[in-house]
């Protein structure tokens, strides 16, 4: 419609309901004729620029009532009082037009959604005072502030709703589409479960991927995942107390390294090009030293388990002995809030470090955790027993067994094979019996996984050691010139307030490397290694005594 054929419409239209709103507003005739020019000319600013509401009618009067708005707010002192009528919150008397009453109802309805995203100081201020109807002296003594405090929060509260309810207010992609991010934990999670309480929980997976890199506020927070300030600001604080975030200021930041995916195809990328010289490489010292200790250290371990499937344990065993090495030219880190085990010490018990890495649809190695009967923290002075766990992701062959062995049942396995036995373990050996890791033979049980003893291993002598050495370095040196590759990809990433924490690099860069993952897929599909999908096979466990 031609510009001239806007204007008809509009004055016939609604040119009278305008002037009629505007004089029951400013009380001023010819002021109320100015007032409904402007709003009349920005409608047809607006329509001239292109815009095209789907609710024309809503879409008016949403005009009119930003530029009474903005008029009432130069004719307004520089500072009102606590008593002043607020412009946002006003109701529509008796008389109202069908076109007020439907103007009003949609600012109520801001209203609602603005208070949503203030800070909760100003929120409960405004609850209380327009909400509850409570006086400014009852409120400044029940926050034990003073009254001048309360009426300055109240003023800029005002002032924050009425800017927010002229916005058109758009929340982030992560309301209605959440990211996932997958995480590596190593270390002892503290007593109610940290981190996993948090990171298993999709809300607090968005708000690190939203804080990450950019710090945040809590208000650009809860715009950007779409919830409502007096819910997110608790989640915020407990994510902040289990140092998964930090707070500086008023603003909030990832307090871990997410590995992007492009990082991580890069990364894989190399891995691949690497792992057939490689698994080379570490077969070969694996085999040479497994069979210098069948020649020479009879009953080196207990036989409960055949060769093949030994072999899953050891050459991953064999992989992480390597790799140590690997990463030698790499002086550790001497960081003050590390503990015992090397991690970092965190608040419930926990020692602990993270890696978030983004959900990677590519090709990518099958990941190996490793896991074993770590104490609880209420155990952490009980001495430690060797028995660990590698759990492939693979076949489903980390779903046959616990994620960690109770660390009185590893007790009680170390005491069967000791010939230690005594029947307060009853219940703890028909525990370990279900979960797969002994068998009944006899009127007794036998482990089902490798066992092998210390003092049966021997000490190899000069010449073979020095050929072992000269094994593991070959495979070494691989592994070192794919960790640099790691570590270049890790920091073109990583967040300025990471950058100088070495540990996290090490950390980001041990856990993205894959060795375990690329040197099993590689050696099922020469056929070193063979799973043909039997869950009464105990792979990957072992146990030192």
């Amino acid at each position: 419609m031609p510009e001239d054929g806007w204007a008809a419409a509009l004055a016939e239209r609604y040119a009278a309901c305008i002037f009629y709103y505007c004089l029951k507003r400013t009380g001023d005739s010819m002021q109320a004729e100015d007032l409904s020019q402007d709003i009349l000319r920005n409608v047809l600013q607006s329509l001239h620029n292109g815009a095209a509401p789907d609710d024309f009618s809503a879409w008016v009067w949403r005009i009119a009532h930003n530029r009474y708005a903005a008029w009432a707010k130069a004719k307004r002192r520089q500072r009102e009082t606590a008593a002043d009528c607020d412009d946002a919150a006003e109701i529509a008397d008796s008389a109202a037009t069908p076109e007020e009453r439907l103007l009003d109802g949609e600012r109520f309805s801001l209203l609602r959604r603005e208070l949503a995203f203030i800070r909760s100081d100003y929120r409960d201020i405004v609850v209380a005072y327009y909400v509850e109807d409570r006086s400014v002296r009852e409120i400044a003594a029940s926050l034990s502030l003073t009254e001048s405090t309360v009426k300055q929060r109240l003023h800029r509260a005002r002032e924050s709703l009425k800017e927010g309810m002229g916005m058109a207010r758009e929340f982030g992609a992560r309301s209605y589409r959440p990211e996932n991010i997958a995480f590596c934990m190593n270390g002892m999670t503290g007593a109610d479960g940290e981190p996993w309480n948090y990171l298993s929980r999709l809300l607090c997976k968005n708000l690190l991927l939203a804080a990450y890199r950019t710090p945040a506020t809590a208000q650009e927070l809860a715009v950007e995942v779409g919830v409502a300030l007096p819910y997110l600001e608790e989640e915020l604080q407990n994510l902040v107390a289990a140092t998964l975030m930090k707070q500086k200021g008023d603003r909030y930041e990832t307090n871990l390294f997410i590995v992007s995916n492009e990082a991580q195809r890069q990364i894989y990328d190399d891995l691949r090009a690497l792992t057939p010289a490689l698994t080379d490489a570490v077969l070969d010292a694996l085999r040479y030293e497994i069979a210098w200790k069948n020649e020479n250290c009879p009953g080196w371990h207990e036989g409960f388990q055949p060769d093949e499937d030994m072999l899953w344990a050891l050459l991953m065993r064999e992989t992480d002995a390597i790799e140590a090495l690997a990463q030698k030219p790499f002086p550790p880190d001497d960081d003050p809030r590390l503990g015992a085990w090397g991690h970092t010490v965190r608040p419930n018990g926990g020692e602990w470090d993270i890696l978030g890495m983004e959900v990677y649809t590519g090709e990518k190695p099958a990941f190996v955790g490793l896991h074993g009967c770590t104490p609880t923290p209420a155990d952490r002075r009980l001495p430690e027993i060797e028995f660990r766990q590698y759990k492939f992701q693979y076949g489903g062959i980390e779903r046959q067994t616990p994620v960690t062995l109770p660390y009185a049942e590893a007790q009680a396995l170390v005491r069967l094979v000791r010939g230690e036995r005594s029947e307060d373990d009853a219940k703890l050996l028909e525990s370990l019996a279900q979960s797969g890791y002994l068998r009944r033979r006899g009127d007794g049980f036998e482990p089902t996984i490798l066992v092998m003893r210390r003092e049966r291993q021997g000490e190899m002598p000069p010449d073979a050691r020095a050929r072992l050495d000269r094994l593991r370095q070959k495979a070494g040196a691989l592994m070192t010139r794919h960790y640099r590759f790691c570590r270049t990809q890790i920091y073109k990433e990583i967040p300025a307030s990471l950058k100088d924490d070495p540990h996290q690099i090490h950390h980001a860069c041990r856990n993205v490397a894959a060795f375990r993952g690329a040197i099993l897929e590689e050696a099922l599909r020469r056929g070193v290694l063979h799973y043909d999908g039997d869950s009464g096979r105990m792979l990957g466990a072992f146990l030192v005594v």
